[in-house]
């Protein structure tokens, strides 16, 4: 089988595409022929060392994936050959097949196709989790967005206008802003031509947003924080601006604010129960309509890289794919 492979930390003009051998399930695994991948923030953090799990070389990036089961091993009671499944890996989904663990695959909702799935799992999950869990909103609280127009973003704005919120969404271009209005957004703020701050204060009337959903980092933090409400949460999803921001801690003291940490891949080992209960939230918005991932851009294989670039550019709307075997 052909795989991309990172042979050496670098950026992704340095991956290469070889064949290496199918792989074998073992007990408990599964082996998927892949027929498309999403391009995620952490698969460019990953291949230059950047990222907090760091496999041994040489590995192929790719995180999430939608394809058909070939082989299972041992135990394995949940899936059989020919299933259609989505399944999120820490690595190895930019290749035509991937092994890995029973329990991290799950059923392809009727209905969808391969983009849309590699498209839905980690960056729906990770905002399921972030909104209802981490920050409990609720209908009728103001939801500020920051990086709206990229995958997660744009999960936000759907989810949050599921629950009832009132959505408010940033980013950094109209024609960005355009897809989240299309998704769903209730106002918007360009934040590369407006000042944030005052947007925030004017768009809620001086009282400050509920939940800041920051997938961003960089110079947004700050002055989203400080136009927090009264008892608002602050939602660390993560830093694609690239810049780990520091927050005086006595802005969370004089609101009575939260700042939350939201770690997905941790959540989905650590509470399995209350994983599976969101994948079936999220299946149930599916079907409904409520949810419809935007792919923006499709990418083959050996074009796996150029898909990269242009996730990292931050030029990106929604989500980028790597269709492989489709």
């Amino acid at each position: 089988m052909k795989a991309l492979l990172c042979k050496q930390f670098g950026p992704p003009e340095s991956l290469v595409l070889e064949d290496v051998p199918s792989p074998k399930a073992g007990a408990g695994e599964v082996v998927v022929s892949i027929k498309a991948a999403s391009v995620n923030f952490p698969d460019v953090l990953i291949i230059q060392n950047k990222y907090q799990f760091k496999p041994p070389l040489p590995f192929s990036p790719g995180s999430e994936l939608a394809g058909v089961v070939k082989e299972i091993g041992a135990d394995v009671r949940n899936v059989k050959p020919g299933d259609k499944v989505i399944a999120f890996t820490t690595f190895g989904a930019f290749a035509e097949e991937v092994k890995t663990e029973a329990a991290r695959l799950l059923p392809m909702p009727e209905g969808m196709g391969f983009d849309a799935a590699a498209s839905f799992i980690l960056t729906y999950g990770t905002t399921d989790h972030a909104l209802r869990d981490r920050a409990q909103l609720k209908a009728g609280e103001s939801l500020l967005v920051l990086g709206a127009a990229g995958g997660v973003g744009v999960a936000a704005i759907e989810i949050g206008k599921a629950l009832g919120a009132r959505v408010i969404a940033c980013a950094s271009s109209e024609d960005k802003l355009a897809v989240c209005r299309q998704h769903g957004a209730d106002e918007c703020i360009n934040y590369a031509t407006e000042d944030l701050r005052e947007r925030i204060k004017a768009l809620t009337g001086g009282k400050g947003v509920d939940v800041i959903y920051d997938a961003v980092g960089g110079p947004y933090t700050e002055p989203a924080f400080r136009s927090i409400a009264w008892r608002g949460r602050h939602l660390v999803i993560g830093f694609a601006a690239g810049d780990i921001p520091k927050l005086p801690l006595n802005l969370a003291l004089l609101k009575g604010a939260s700042v939350v940490g939201v770690f997905w891949g941790d959540f989905t080992r650590r509470e399995p129960q209350a994983f599976a209960e969101s994948a079936r939230q999220l299946a149930r918005w599916y079907k409904e309509g409520r949810l419809k991932p935007h792919v923006s851009a499709t990418f083959p294989l050996e074009k796996a890289a150029d898909a990269m670039n242009l996730l990292a550019s931050r030029k990106a709307k929604g989500k980028v794919v790597v269709t492989i075997g489709a």
